[in-house]
């Protein structure tokens, strides 16, 4: 079981339906949300604030991240995230993106980011789960 994920998403339902299903499926201990990428950056960034230079013990293992956002998507956030140090300070995090498109475009480019474990499409369901646990 994986003590803290973060999903990402703007839409209210999908981010219950997500906690729903983790928390059915005893996948983590907690699940926390952010709204868009830039609220999820900003939690981050809350992070090492409240830490300063100490080590991060708890953060997210795993983010559930959609692409289509308003404020900051899913690409702006994975670009900022991989390139402005946060990968190094939070390096066990984990990305799967969870969108409700199937373009093979979008697919090999999430693959081009070293945190990208996985691109599958919405709604998250108990199976895609229990798949999760043998890849993580």
């Amino acid at each position: 079981m994986r003590d803290l994920i973060l999903c990402v998403d703007d839409d209210p339902i999908t981010l219950m339906l997500c906690k729903m299903v983790i928390s059915r499926a005893s996948f983590a201990k907690e699940v926390i949300t952010a709204q868009n990428g830039e609220e999820a950056l900003n939690y981050f960034d809350e992070l090492k604030l409240n830490h300063l230079g100490a080590e991060i013990k708890r953060y997210p293992e795993l983010i559930f991240l959609d692409l289509n956002m308003p404020v900051m998507g899913g690409w702006e956030f994975l670009d900022h995230f991989s390139k402005n140090g946060y990968a190094s300070i939070f390096r066990d995090c984990k990305v799967i993106v969870l969108s409700s498109t199937i373009d093979p475009d979008d697919i090999n480019k999430a693959k081009t980011y070293s945190m990208v474990l996985d691109f599958l499409s919405k709604p998250i369901t108990k199976q895609m789960l229990e798949d999760l646990k043998n890849i993580l």
